[in-house]
């Protein structure tokens, strides 16, 4: 089976690259319309605590409905593709932002807030340059979780008429071509991987700096004339 998998990528490479690309740009319009919604939406529940039980409880029963059915649920109103595909992963993904933006807001020592207020700081100045910088490691571990969700997530569009890799699986299951199911889906993994790598790294520095441990750069080793 992986042999046929190298195979088929190489006869029809141009195809699934084009997928691929689709695939991203769905994924980053999604990821990016969350971003903004979830970390307005976090922040404005950690400053008006009475909006939170509200706001959660919507956004946490909008994530226990399945991401088929949310696809399905927006077609009378937004007919099928790409459009239908960004707006159903954009909500689906705004649990893991608003949830951690909220938790990392409201979960800050009292005593560094304290002695920003004795020094004079406003509410907004108390947000940007103390809350929002402590709950920065926390946020990303939402963002990451995020991320990972909708390029996995993305896959499913194509029954609604999208693209994206989603297309190759359901052609291959279609069509019974189990090389194209398996290359498309583990197309798909990787992706999601390369990107759980890459912000996990991200994350891993941002929470060393907010602890105040900042990795220090390696020195080079001078060769002895």
């Amino acid at each position: 089976m992986f042999q046929e998998m190298i195979q088929l990528y190489q006869s029809r490479s141009a195809f699934f690259q084009d997928l691929m690309l689709e695939h991203l740009q769905l994924s980053a319009i999604s990821i990016v319309l969350a971003l903004i919604a979830g970390l307005a939406l976090g922040i404005l529940i950690a400053q008006q605590d009475k909006f939170s039980i509200p706001v959660l409880g919507t956004i946490n029963f909008i994530y226990t409905i399945p991401s088929i059915a949310l696809f399905g649920l927006l077609l009378p109103f937004t007919g099928i593709g790409n459009k239908t595909a960004v707006i159903a992963l954009t909500v689906y993904a705004l649990l893991p932002v608003v949830r951690n933006t909220y938790a990392g807001l409201t979960n800050i020592d009292p005593v560094i807030l304290e002695a920003g207020i004795g020094m004079g700081s406003t509410s907004w100045q108390l947000l940007w340059k103390v809350k929002l910088p402590l709950a920065l490691p926390i946020i990303m571990a939402g963002v990451r979780n995020m991320v990972v969700m909708v390029i996995a997530t993305c896959g499913i569009a194509s029954f609604i008429g999208a693209g994206g890799l989603g297309v190759a699986i359901y052609r291959g299951i279609t069509t019974n071509q189990y090389a194209m199911t398996y290359l498309g889906s583990f197309m798909i993994a990787g992706i999601a991987l390369l990107c759980d790598i890459l912000l996990g790294k991200v994350e891993k520095r941002i929470t060393l700096r907010v602890n105040g441990k900042v990795p220090e750069k390696k020195k080079k080793r001078r060769i002895p004339s």
